[in-house]
């Protein structure tokens, strides 16, 4: 039992590789119909480790300190804005 699962294992691996990636139902397709042919396995792991996964988003924290002027966006270290003059709230 323990070897089915291993070999069960080692036959989705591309489909686990491609789990959170754009196009996985059709990696999952091809590695279901055609990944008992060396090729279709192959190729479905090669699909899955090519493709980008989704895009990382990088979100830097405005420091404590750092005021920003909800009318022109410009950084305003005192009460009034420097660019466009506007009191912050």
């Amino acid at each position: 039992m323990l070897t089915f699962a291993a070999l069960l294992f080692l036959y989705f691996l591309p489909t686990i590789v491609a789990h959170n990636k754009a196009s996985f139902v059709p990696i999952f397709l091809v590695n279901f119909f055609l990944g008992w042919t060396v090729v279709g396995w192959i190729a479905a792991l090669m699909w899955a480790l090519v493709e980008p996964g989704p895009a990382r988003v990088l979100v830097q924290p405005v420091p404590a300190a750092g005021r920003f002027c909800c009318g022109c966006g410009a950084p305003a270290p005192s009460a009034w804005c420097s660019n466009c003059g506007r009191r912050l709230a």
